[in-house]
């Protein structure tokens, strides 16, 4: 990318101070507002607003906050919680002293009851929280008095402080309506930073700054969260100055970089791109398919031509710049390799070009979600470097709910990653036990000897017997992969405003609401 760029990770987070074009709402058009309101485009939005359903279980919720939450370098540090978690000696117990001086926007005191009944209603089988299991650890959450909770897990879990930055519902509120199905999943009651005031499903999310927020009324009064599924159309907008900022692949955000009053920002992510390889499939659920694809994919070519160097290579789902990435995973440009791998499993060249084994062409089709480029570029230049050793992939494009039912013998164009424990992916991409839960080992992956490294890196307080669990599980997708990972991709926005404290973390896949340059959109200030 040329022009005017620039590069935060969580090594460099000194404030950015964006071009002097003010803020302005969609209405209202660019530069000519001097209000404290602010428009983001994003991709994506939430099927639900409810913390009990799913909703900012990774932290930045804006309308919650957690017992615990992020800095830039991704340090826990304490939100709702007075202090950091004091912990037993076995690690089987956690016990957080709350703060007492929170309240949830309706005026309504935080207490530790609604912490014990925010988690004990994610445990209940009856909740629909496609996320339950990274619960699963915790055996009991107790109350002792107002402001003090404690954590009885099953077994250590080295990774659970991590898993409490997941936002506090309100029992008031929450709990007097059915989780499932009630207002509070639209309508939520929190203590975060901004309130929802309207969600036009489709269209927009509309905040404002909680005037008694405990950490301090945020600057930015009015955050809007434009939802544009197409890139070409948030470019569109952006451009014509209906949006203050958004996020956009990176040819796009690059034609920004001469624009006054605007600037790019990349972000460092763990979100990769990979294609799941769905084991009920015979074409893809053949470990020979599954490996010769894996050496044939060039990698290096989607970084430079698809992400033009905003990204990595993938070799797994941990990238390889993560202290958990096992050295020696990582996968060779082999297509002369990959070719002999399906010759010696039977898979020769037919009249078409084809590879056949058995009278079934090694064919099969790959989905993507229609609108995203991003996702559409790597699947055709997979799809290319397969037709290269004769696998003939049949790229298609959909809505989720098209895709979805489809996933079972389809493969799928996913993305996902968080970059702060390794059992957060490799464990619900590959554990034998989600297998097609929703969009948890979409590819019904089951390994044995994954299964078993998975449970001991989970289970185990000891870091060096973790590392060895993860490096164990890396190497044996290396030989029996479940998913055929491409690249983990740089977050590339395009920002204005005079606006200071502007800064990116290290992001997860999710960077809609939560994950961005607007992370801590309630720090920032007015630029000098």
């Amino acid at each position: 990318m040329t022009g005017r760029r620039i590069r935060t990770t969580a090594a460099a987070v000194a404030a950015v101070l964006l071009g002097a074009a003010g803020c302005s709402s969609p209405s209202e058009g660019g530069g000519g507002s001097a209000d404290t309101s602010y428009v983001v485009g994003i991709a994506t939005e939430p099927e639900t607003l409810s913390p009990l359903l799913g909703y900012g279980k990774d932290g930045n919720s804006k309308i919650f906050d957690g017992l615990l939450s992020r800095d830039a370098d991704l340090t826990l540090t304490p939100a709702l919680a007075a202090e950091l978690p004091e912990a037993s000696e076995d690690g089987l117990t956690y016990t957080y002293t709350l703060r007492e001086d929170v309240a949830f926007s309706d005026g309504t005191p935080f207490t530790a009851a609604d912490v014990v009944f925010t988690y004990e209603t994610i445990l209940d089988e009856d909740t629909n929280n496609p996320a339950r299991g990274e619960l699963d650890a915790i055996e009991s959450v107790t109350a002792e008095g107002d402001h003090r909770v404690v954590f009885r897990l099953k077994y250590p879990y080295a990774a659970f402080p991590e898993r409490t930055v997941l936002p506090i519902a309100s029992e008031a509120v929450a709990g007097k309506q059915d989780v499932n199905t009630g207002a509070y999943n639209t309508e939520p009651v929190g203590t975060g930073p901004y309130v929802l005031t309207s969600w036009s499903r489709g269209e927009k999310l509309s905040f404002r700054a909680n005037a008694d927020y405990w950490g301090g009324e945020p600057e930015v009064e009015k955050l809007t969260m434009a939802v544009i599924d197409d890139d070409d159309i948030r470019a569109t907008r952006l451009r014509s100055g209906d949006l203050d900022a958004a996020v956009l692949p990176p040819d796009l955000a690059r034609t920004f970089a001469d624009s006054d009053g605007r600037k790019i920002v990349e972000a460092t992510s763990a979100d990769f791109r990979g294609v799941t390889m769905p084991t009920e499939n015979e074409v893809t659920g053949d470990r020979a398919v599954r490996r010769a694809l894996d050496i044939a994919t060039d990698r290096t070519a989607m970084v430079d031509n698809i992400l033009d160097g905003a990204g990595r290579v993938a070799h797994g789902a941990v990238p390889t710049v993560s202290p958990w990435f096992a050295e020696g995973t990582e996968r060779p440009h082999d297509p002369a390799e990959a070719e002999e791998i399906l010759e010696q499993a039977g898979w020769e060249p037919g009249e078409d070009g084809v590879r056949v084994k058995d009278g079934r062409r090694a064919a099969f089709t790959l989905w993507y979600p229609a609108g995203d480029q991003v996702r559409q570029e790597h699947a055709l230049a997979f799809a290319g470097d397969a037709k290269k050793i004769g696998v003939d992939i049949t790229v298609e494009s959909g809505t989720w709910e098209v895709i979805e039912p489809a996933m079972k013998e389809d493969a799928v164009l996913a993305g996902g990653g968080n970059p702060t424990d390794p059992d957060f992916d490799l464990y619900t991409l590959f554990h034998s036990d989600l297998a097609g839960d929703g969009f948890h080992n979409m590819a019904r992956y089951a390994n044995p000897a994954v299964d078993e490294k998975l449970e001991e890196g989970r289970r185990s307080a000891d870091r060096e017997v973790r590392k060895a669990a993860y490096d164990a599980v890396q190497r044996e997708l290396r030989d029996d992969p479940g998913h055929i990972f491409l690249t983990h991709i740089d977050h590339v926005y395009v920002v204005s405003g005079d606006w200071e404290n502007v800064t990116t973390q290290v992001e997860p896949h999710d960077h809609g609401l939560g994950a961005g340059p607007w992370w801590n959109i309630e720090d920032w200030r007015r630029g000098k």
